[in-house]
């Protein structure tokens, strides 16, 4: 089994799934502006270090994590930590690996903070579960493309121009409310006032 593909386990049997990211380059085409020379030539970007001595071209950094003592730090050696400080134990890839899908409200799918959007390419399609989204409904599974510190939740829906999984996150609401109605002041004249005379406008 190929480790890039989303795998769905639907009621026993297993569906595999090669998939690419949609973006809108992909949807709408892309248009580039490319700066030449006088030559004709294409330019490149670059930027000048500060004292003006070296020219930083595409490629030469990169990002990097370091101590105190500006050692750098392997990202294998890094640990996740909750809110609380507690450290959090490493959520491995789901790729390759069958997720339980299940059938979910989609009102699931509108409490999700989407960030990605993968059009899916089925490579072994269970019948049982095309059917049940050919019907309209929704599957959700785990997802976690590689591993980290965080599980993300996938929907995948089926229309007219395909198979794709909605990648995300729930989105937690906090919700905020009056323990007590404040008092209504007997006292503030609430009749109309007639006195005001609209020929002065």
């Amino acid at each position: 089994m190929a480790a890039r593909q989303i795998v769905l386990s639907f009621k026993g049997a297993e569906s595999a799934f090669g998939f690419s990211k949609l973006d809108r380059s992909k949807l709408y085409g892309r248009r580039m502006r490319q700066l030449l020379d006088s030559n004709g030539h294409a330019c490149s970007r670059a930027a000048l270090t500060a004292d003006g001595s070296t020219l930083i071209t595409a490629g030469m950094t990169a990002q990097g994590y370091f101590d105190d003592e500006g050692r750098m730090i392997s990202t294998r050696d890094l640990v996740g930590l909750d809110e609380d400080g507690n450290t959090l134990d490493a959520v491995p890839s789901t790729l390759g690996v069958a997720q339980e899908a299940q059938v979910v409200d989609p009102v699931q799918v509108s409490d999700t903070r989407v960030h990605a959007v993968y059009m899916l390419d089925p490579e072994d399609l269970d019948p049982q579960l095309h059917d049940v989204l050919k019907d309209g409904q929704i599957l959700g599974f785990d997802f976690n493309y590689r591993a980290d510190f965080k599980s993300e939740k996938g929907f995948v829906v089926l229309n007219d121009e395909g198979l794709f999984a909605l990648i995300g996150k729930p989105v937690q609401y906090t919700w905020s409310e009056l323990d007590s109605l404040p008092p209504i002041d007997a006292g503030e004249d609430t009749e109309d006032d007639d006195s005001l005379d609209f020929g002065m406008f």
